[in-house]
């Protein structure tokens, strides 16, 4: 399941990428390259469809990304934090050195 969700986080993170450069801005930017298609989307243009379609993929996009994070946390079953105590505890100590004897003292 999250095999699938990760590909359509990559197609989305895509569509939503070009769907942004496709917006008209003052500096026209790739909105130039839409061509003559104004009537297909109305009178406004494509301008009123892009920002809506721009919006829905967004909102697709954060509720993809929550689904991913839910479903990763369910495969792991252990949180971040319990994570890093268990790792903690299995940390070897190191073993403590042999006690050296002392020289005896001269008199």
């Amino acid at each position: 399941m999250t095999s699938v969700l990760l590909i359509l986080q990559f197609v989305l993170a895509a569509v939503i990428t070009v769907a942004v450069l496709l917006q008209k801005s003052s500096s026209i930017g790739l909105g130039a390259y839409s061509g003559s298609n104004e009537s297909l989307f109305g009178a406004k243009g494509p301008a009123g469809f892009m920002a809506k379609f721009t919006f829905v993929i967004g909102l697709i996009f954060v509720g993809n990304t929550i689904a991913l994070g839910y479903f990763y946390n369910q495969e792991k079953k252990v949180s971040i934090v319990e994570d890093i105590k268990i790792q903690k505890s299995e940390v070897p100590v190191a073993p403590e050195l042999p006690q050296v004897p002392k020289a005896p003292k001269e008199n």
